[in-house]
């Protein structure tokens, strides 16, 4: 007797579909406005009466309140139902947008930014939760694709769509912009999810000490992160009161692991080694992405003299292979080992990394072709596979838990790396700064041989030689800091890319869980 058919599990409905667009369209809406104002910050400072100093805190409220809510999204869910939960979140997106773009105070900006990241921070790990729960396993790749897609193309659009915005409108329409994206959104999430009840009583159960913790400790860890570079570190009495309440906020997350009927955070996932792993190529990842996306630019800004648009045009050549390849991307997702795609995305990425180490003074933008089309081949084989396994990593009781922690294991590998970065640029500067000039001695003939043409180049100009030889030891300074920070970017991507070579031992614990044929993930 032959062997009965294997049953596969039926093709996703349109509704899926439109679920799967919705969370997607959620989660590019939340990662594009994490880096939009990038570009339009010194406008924006000018206008709102903003210090440089103070304007940094318009990226960082939105960092703060958006990390916070990550691994809150998935109990939130529970309480109110996915459907009235993303509704009220868009509608609070929308409405904290408005304020940003119609305010004229620092205050008010930093206000509405943080109630854009709380409900920004919702729509990322629900659309990975949808994929997971509303698409079949063999369609999985297909819904992973979508959401892994929003997590590359909205830090590279942002500063992009900022910068073009600011120089060619005005800079509230990097806040206005969200408005009719929001409409279709709702309209998508009205269409695509079913009506579910709310369960009050699971708000009123909850880990309300881990709740305070993960609000606390991960707040002022991101503002430490965010600020300690700038406030010198420990030296500030702000930085200090933050790192003791973000320890008092980690112990209280701690003790309502042990007390808590179900804890907010469910860190027992974490035992898990293959989606532990998971957790560390993200963090290290995260780091690798928004860190190349600062470096990139800040040297083209301040060393090569481009502008905010510009400058976003070279970012952008990270995202031509993502649009290359989608087509593929779902047949390489299921056809291949995922975790060999990881362990090539990383190379790739180191790859990138590596041709970025031999910078000069000289280098303008398409010395970083190259390398920005690596990356982007890196990133996508780097993510997507990641995205896909710390779903396939968990039982799906534990989808959105893990979605959780996975985006807030990449959001904050993201911090924790431009903090790094920060600290490294600032010591590697002044390390170079230092050894160029105990290098050049008086007696050096080519450092008289530069003071003297320099001389008589501004003697020529000026025709006071007093003036002119001051000048002329003013250029070689500027010339000495101008290359020590060039080596200083070399030695920023040179760690970039041994973060990348360090994840490749985990790639060995990442495990694929066998999902029955015949059954929705």
């Amino acid at each position: 007797m032959a062997d009965a058919p294997v049953q596969r599990a039926a093709n996703a409905s349109l509704t899926d579909w439109i679920a799967v667009a919705a969370g997607s369209l959620g989660a590019l809406l939340a990662t594009l406005d994490i880096s939009i104002t990038n570009s339009a910050l010194p406008q924006i400072q000018g206008q709102i009466g903003a210090t440089g100093t103070e304007g940094t805190w318009i990226a960082t409220g939105y960092l703060m309140s958006e990390i916070v809510m990550i691994p809150l999204a998935a109990w939130l869910t529970r309480v109110f139902g996915l459907r009235r939960f993303l509704i009220g979140t868009a509608l609070m997106f929308t409405f904290f947008s408005m304020f940003c773009g119609l305010s004229s105070s620092l205050g008010a900006m930093i206000a509405g930014r943080i109630g854009q990241g709380f409900a920004g921070g919702a729509m990322i790990p629900t659309a990975q939760t949808i994929v997971r729960t509303r698409l079949p396993a063999h369609q999985l790749s297909i819904g992973t694709t979508l959401f892994g897609m929003t997590a590359i193309l909205g830090p590279l659009l942002g500063p992009v769509i900022g910068g073009w915005l600011t120089e060619n409108i005005d800079w509230r329409w990097c806040f206005f912009l969200n408005l009719p994206i929001s409409v279709a959104l709702i309209v998508l999430l009205i269409t695509g999810l079913p009506s579910e009840k709310m369960n009050l009583e699971r708000f009123i159960k909850a880990d309300w000490l881990g709740i305070f913790g993960l609000a606390a400790g991960l707040s002022s860890l991101t503002v430490v992160l965010e600020e300690g570079q700038r406030e010198h570190w420990f030296d500030s009495t702000l930085i200090c009161s933050l790192s003791a309440l973000m320890v008092v906020g980690f112990f209280a997350i701690a003790v309502g692991q042990v007390r808590a009927a179900t804890p907010i955070l469910q860190l027992r996932l974490v035992t898990n080694s293959a989606f532990g792993s998971v957790l560390l190529i993200g963090t290290a990842v995260g780091a690798g992405l928004y860190g190349t996306a600062y470096l990139v630019p800040q040297f083209l800004g301040l060393l090569s003299g481009y502008n905010a648009e510009q400058s976003g045009g070279i970012m952008l050549l990270s995202g031509i292979p993502a649009f290359v390849v989608l087509p593929l991307l779902p047949r390489i997702l299921a056809r291949y080992d995922l975790k060999w795609l990881v362990a090539a995305g990383l190379l790739l990425y180191w790859g990138s990394c590596y041709l970025d180490t031999d910078l000069t003074a000289q280098s303008v933008g398409h010395d970083f072709y190259a390398s920005q089309l690596m990356r982007g081949f890196g990133q996508i084989l780097v993510m997507l596979p990641l995205s896909q396994l710390s779903m396939r990593s968990v039982a799906t009781r534990d989808a959105g838990d893990a979605a959780g922690l996975y985006n807030m294991s990449r959001n904050l590998g993201g911090t924790l790396g431009l903090a790094l970065l920060g600290v490294l640029m600032d010591r590697r500067s002044h390390f170079h700064d230092d050894v160029l000039r105990e290098g050049i001695s008086a007696n050096s003939q080519l450092a008289q041989d530069h003071i003297a043409s320099s001389t008589a180049s501004y003697l020529a100009q000026t025709g006071d030689p007093s003036t002119a030889s001051l000048q002329a030891f003013a250029n070689l300074a500027s010339d000495i800091a101008q290359q020590a920070s060039v080596m200083a970017y070399n030695d920023a991507f040179h760690l970039l890319g041994l973060a990348m070579l360090a994840c490749l031992p985990l790639i060995f614990l990442l495990k694929t869980r066998t999902v029955p044929t015949g059954s929705r993930t």
